[in-house]
């Protein structure tokens, strides 16, 4: 079931306005009204469920425990933020200028 676009955005509509454009939400079980999937996306979703993650070159990805003092990790996150990196990021592109720098 596909819901049409409301005519304006949700901020500049009215009380009423908005009851009737999100009047779909006060259904209960709309479970109920699923389908199974058909073979076609049944396949894809088996694709997409095996492919697993990914990192930013296209391989795998492995997670590992790491300690760090605490005020390390904090002004790791506060660069993070500052750069708009995700920890993760921010951690693999240290670690490839440091093996750049070594050599490896």
């Amino acid at each position: 079931m596909k819901t049409k676009k409301p005519s304006k955005p949700y901020w500049e509509m009215t009380t009423a306005e908005l009851r009737e454009a999100t009047k779909q939400f006060d259904e209960e079980f709309v479970a109920d009204k699923g389908r199974p999937l058909t073979a076609e996306e049944e396949e894809l979703w088996e694709q997409v469920k095996a492919k697993g993650a990914s990192a930013e070159n296209g391989s795998t990805e492995a997670h590992i425990a790491v300690r760090l003092d605490k005020n390390l990790l904090t002004r790791c996150t506060a660069l993070a933020k500052k750069k708009r990196l995700s920890r993760d990021a921010l951690i693999a592109r240290g670690l490839r200028a440091l093996l750049a720098a070594e050599g490896e």
